[in-house]
C-alpha cells in the first residue's frame, strides 16, 4: 500500500505536491519522494522517513518546476530496509520516464527474468516497482519507434503494459518534455482519482481527501484499465487500454486504508463502515444480548463509524475507552512482535472509568494477526472490566493477499485454520463476533450499486486476477498483528525481506 500524487500546473508545483503527500501520509510512513520537471530535466529528491522529516526548506528548493509526482511508501514487496527502493523510480530511455507505482505485481519474477533475457533491461533493486517502469519504458519504446512521442503512443504502451503484467497496479509517470500520464489496473483493485483546481491545475491522486485538502475538485475516478495522459498544458485525454476491465476495488481500502473521508470509485469510505456497524449489529444480537452490554467502545481510529452505527442500532450508550498518543508511531510499521507489542501499551491508554466493572463491547476494523487484539483485551480487563466481547468490523481475514497488503502467509494469520471458538479463547475474550462477508460486501456496495465487486481475496480465496504471487514467501511462526491500529490502516508488518508498496 503507497499513496500516490501526480501534478501538472502553470505555477510550481513542489509545495502542492508536498502537501498532498501529507494528506496520503496514512498509506505510506516508510519512505516519501517527489520529482519535478523543469524544461526537460527532473529534479528529485527521496528517502526513508515521513513526509515532514524527508523534505526540508533546502529540498524544496530543489524541486523547481510546473509538473511533478510523489509518492509515500509503504512496504510489501521488494526491500524495505533499501533506501533505494524510494519511490519514484527513473530510467532514461525512452525520452525519461520517472514513476510512482501503488499497489503489488503477482508476477513479478517472470517480468524480471523477461526484462533481463529478452527486452535487455536491467533492474538494479527487488523492487517491482522498478519491474513495472522497465516494461512501461520498453513498451513505450516498441510503439514510438523513434519519432516525436504521440498520445496514441503512449495508449498503446499502456494496452500492451496490461497484456503483460499482472496483479494490482496504480501508477503515475512523468515523460520528461511531454506530460504525465496516469493509469490503473484492469480490475481497479488500487484507488485512483483525477482533479481539477485553481488557474486550470490537474492532479491525479490515490484518495479524494488528496484533491479536496489542496482545493482540487474530484472530477472522476481513473476507470479500471483506463490512461489518462495529462499534457504540459493541461490538456487532458483518456482511453480504455485494456481488453476486458471490470471494477473490483480492494475492499480493504474501505474497512481501513483509506481515511474515512475520502470517495473511492463513487463510494464514501465513511459511510461503508457506517453500513458496516449496521450489519454487524445483527451479528452481535445473535452472538451476546444487548442488556448484557453497558457500553460499545471503539478500538482507535478506524472503527468509530461503525462502532457508533452500532451503538445507535443496538441502544447501547457509545463511549470512547482509549486515548491515542497520536505521537507513537504507528505499530504496523515496527519490525518486531516484542516492539509491537510494548508500542500498543504507549501507544493506546485505558480510561479506567469508562471499564470498572461493566461488560463492554470493543469493536476493531478488522482482526489480522491477533497479538494486538489480545494486548488490548488484556488492557480492558486490567482497566477492571467486568465481561470484554471483540466485534470486528471485517470477517476473518484466513488467505494472504498478494495485491498490496501486507498479509503475506496463511500461517502469519491468526483465523488461519482456527474456528472462532480457537481464535476467542487466544485472543482472550468472552464472546467474539466476527461480521458477515456478503453482508458486509452488500452493505459497503449499497453506496454504489453501480460496482461490480469487491476484490476480498483474503477472506475468501478468490483472487480476482486469476493468479496468486510469483514471489517467494517467508514464514512467521506465530500470528503477530496490530489490528485496529491508527486511522484504520492497521494491519501489522513484519521485518520481512520482501516488502515495498
Amino acid at each position: 500500500m503507497c499513496g500516490i500524487v501526480g501534478v501538472v500546473s502553470t505555477t510550481p508545483v513542489n509545495q502542492l505536491i508536498y502537501d498532498a503527500l501529507l494528506l496520503l501520509q496514512h498509506r505510506g510512513q516508510d519512505a516519501a519522494g517527489i520529482v519535478t520537471q523543469q524544461e526537460r530535466k527532473f529534479f528529485m529528491h527521496k528517502a526513508k522517513g515521513m513526509v515532514k522529516d524527508v523534505f526540508r526548506t533546502r529540498n524544496m528548493r530543489g524541486l523547481p518546476g510546473l509538473v511533478g509526482l510523489g509518492q509515500v511508501r509503504y512496504p510489501t514487496a521488494g526491500n524495505a530496509a533499501s533506501e533505494e527502493e524510494a519511490q519514484p523510480f527513473y530510467v532514461n530511455a525512452p525520452f525519461g520516464i520517472v514513476m510512482a507505482h501503488n499497489g503489488n505485481l503477482t508476477n513479478a519474477r517472470r517480468l524480471r527474468r523477461e526484462l533481463f533475457d529478452t527486452d535487455h533491461r536491467h533492474t538494479n533493486t527487488e523492487s517491482d516497482s522498478e519491474v513495472l517502469l522497465n516494461v512501461l519504458a520498453h513498451e513505450l519504446g516498441r510503439a514510438n519507434s523513434g519519432t516525436p512521442l504521440k498520445t496514441q503512443d503512449v495508449f498503446a504502451a499502456v494496452r500492451a503494459v496490461h497484456q503483460r503484467v499482472q496483479g494490482s497496479y496504480a501508477v503515475v509517470a512523468l515523460i520528461a518534455g511531454y506530460g504525465l500520464l496516469a493509469f490503473r489496473d484492469p480490475f481497479g483493485i488500487r484507488p485512483l482519482c483525477l482533479g481539477k483546481g485553481p488557474g486550470g491545475t490537474v492532479m491525479v491522486a490515490s484518495e479524494s481527501v488528496a484533491l479536496e485538502g489542496t482545493l482540487h475538485t474530484l472530477d472522476s475516478d481513473i476507470a479500471p484499465g483506463e490512461a489518462v495522459f495529462i499534457h504540459l498544458d493541461g490538456r487532458i485525454e483518456r482511453q480504455q487500454c485494456a481488453q476486458h476491465s471490470q471494477l473490483y476495488p480492494c475492499i480493504f481500502e474501505y474497512i481501513y486504508l483509506a481515511r474515512p473521508d475520502s470517495v473511492m470509485d463513487g463510494i464514501s469510505v465513511y459511510q461503508a463502515r457506517l453500513n458496516m456497524g449496521e450489519t454487524l449489529a445483527k451479528r452481535v444480537i445473535s452472538t451476546v444480548p444487548p442488556n448484557q452490554i453497558d457500553a460499545i467502545i471503539p478500538i482507535p481510529e478506524s472503527s468509530r463509524p461503525s462502532a457508533m452505527q452500532l451503538a445507535q442500532r443496538l441502544g447501547i450508550p457509545y463511549r470512547e475507552g482509549f486515548v491515542k498518543n497520536r505521537y507513537v508511531g504507528r505499530t504496523f510499521i515496527m519490525p518486531g512482535q516484542a516492539t509491537r507489542k510494548k508500542s500498543v501499551r504507549q501507544k493506546l491508554n485505558a480510561i479506567g472509568s469508562e471499564f470498572k466493572g461493566k461488560s463492554v463491547l470493543l469493536v476493531d476494523d478488522s482482526i489480522v494477526r491477533g497479538t494486538t487484539s489480545k494486548e488490548i483485551v488484556q488492557m480492558a480487563r486490567d482497566a477492571g472490566a467486568a465481561k470484554v466481547y471483540l466485534a470486528s468490523a471485517a470477517p476473518p481475514v484466513r488467505y494472504p493477499n498478494v495485491y498490496g497488503i501486507d498479509m503475506p502467509t496463511s500461517e502469519e494469520l491468526i483465523a488461519h485454520n482456527r474456528t472462532e471458538e480457537e481464535i476467542r479463547q487466544w485472543i482472550g475474550c468472552d464472546a467474539l463476533i466476527y461480521q458477515d462477508l456478503e453482508a458486509m460486501k452488500q452493505a459497503i456496495a449499497q453506496v454504489n450499486p453501480a460496482n461490480a465487486g469487491f476484490e476480498a481475496s483474503c477472506f475468501d480465496a478468490q483472487y480476482i486476477t486469476g493468479d496468486t504471487s510469483d514471489e517467494p514467501r517467508t514464514h512467521c511462526q506465530q500470528p503477530v498483528s496490530a489490528d485496529g491500529e491508527d486511522d484504520g490502516e492497521g494491519s501489522s508488518r513484519l521485518s520481512l525481506p520482501n516488502a515495498q508498496h
